[in-house]
C-alpha cells in the first residue's frame, strides 16, 4: 500500500519536472532569438559594411569580384541568418504555446548557414582564371567566401566574431602585401605593365620572347580594357596587363622593355615599382 502511492508521486515529480523545465528552457531560448525592431536593419547595415570594406580591398588591385559583389555575398548571408533566426523564433513560440508540438515541430539553427557556406563556393570558382603559367582569383574567392562567413555571423548576432574577423581579414590582405612585395624584390621578380594592339599576337611574341631569354613569367594580371583612337580616327582596343617577370643575372629590365617595344602587337612597356 505504500510502495503505489511513492512510486505515483514519484512519476508525477519528474513529469512535472520535466514539462517545468522544458518550458522555462524554451521560454529563455525565445527570449534571445526574439529580434528587437533595430536589430535587422542593424545587421543588415552591418553586413553591407562589412562586404564594403572588403570589396574595396579587391576593387582597388581590379580583381573579378569587388565592391558590389562582396556587399552582395556579406547581405545575402546575414539574411538567410536572420530568416534562420526568425524560423527558431516561430517554432519555439509555436512549442511554448503547446508543449506537445515538440515533437512534430523541428529545426536545425545552422542548417541554412551550412547550405551558405558550401553554395558559396560556386561563386568563388568564378573568380579563379588560369593564364598562360599561373592561377589568378585564389585570393578573391577566399575573400567572397569569408564574406558570407561574417555576414552570417552578423545575422546571427555574433558582432564582436564578425568585427575581429574583419579586422585581420584586411591585416592581411593589405600588410601582408608589403612582405610579399618584399620576397619578390628579394628573389629578383620584376613588374612591368604591357598594353597590347592584338591581344594574341602579342602574348605569343611575350611568351616566345621569354622562353628564348630563360625568363620565368611568374604571374600575370589583366589590368583594364581601353578603347582609343587611331590617326585615321578608327576606334582600336587596347589590353593592359600586368607582367611579373624572374630575370636572369646576364638581363636587365631596362633591355626587356626595349626589346618587347620592338614588336607591332606591343603599343606600350613600362616598368612597375615592386615596393
Amino acid at each position: 500500500m505504500k510502495i503505489v502511492p511513492v512510486f505515483f508521486v514519484t512519476l508525477l515529480t519528474r513529469s512535472n519536472l520535466r514539462d517545468i523545465l522544458f518550458i522555462s528552457f524554451n521560454t529563455s531560448l525565445l527570449e534571445v532569438c526574439r529580434l528587437l525592431w533595430y536589430e535587422v536593419p542593424l545587421r543588415l547595415m552591418l553586413s553591407v559594411t562589412c562586404g564594403f570594406i572588403i570589396g574595396l580591398e579587391r576593387e582597388r588591385r581590379h580583381r573579378p569580384a569587388g565592391i558590389k559583389t562582396h556587399i552582395l555575398v556579406c547581405m545575402g548571408a546575414a539574411l538567410v541568418s536572420l530568416i534562420q533566426v526568425y524560423m527558431i523564433n516561430e517554432v519555439l513560440t509555436q512549442i511554448s504555446l503547446d508543449p506537445n508540438l515538440a515533437s512534430v515541430l523541428k529545426s536545425d539553427y545552422g542548417r541554412m548557414g551550412a547550405q551558405v557556406i558550401s553554395g558559396i563556393g560556386f561563386l568563388g570558382a568564378g573568380t579563379i582564371m588560369k593564364t598562360k603559367g599561373s592561377i589568378q582569383g585564389l585570393t578573391t574567392a577566399s575573400t567572397v567566401w569569408l564574406s558570407a562567413c561574417v555576414g552570417l555571423a552578423i545575422g546571427m548576432g555574433y558582432y564582436y566574431i564578425s568585427l575581429i574577423s574583419l579586422a585581420f581579414t584586411i591585416l592581411v590582405l593589405v600588410s601582408l602585401n608589403f612582405i610579399q612585395k618584399a620576397v619578390q624584390k628579394s628573389i629578383g621578380i620584376k613588374k612591368v605593365e604591357v598594353t597590347l594592339l592584338n591581344k594574341k599576337d602579342g602574348m605569343n611574341f611575350i611568351n616566345d620572347y621569354c622562353i628564348f631569354r630563360n625568363i620565368i613569367i611568374k604571374n600575370i594580371e589583366y589590368m583594364e580594357l581601353s578603347d582609343e583612337k587611331d590617326e585615321d580616327a578608327r576606334i582600336q582596343r587596347l589590353f593592359t596587363y600586368e607582367f611579373s617577370l624572374m630575370l636572369p643575372r646576364n638581363i636587365t629590365l631596362d633591355n626587356v622593355i626595349m626589346d618587347l617595344q620592338m614588336d607591332d602587337s606591343i603599343v606600350n612597356v613600362s616598368a612597375l615599382s615592386v615596393l
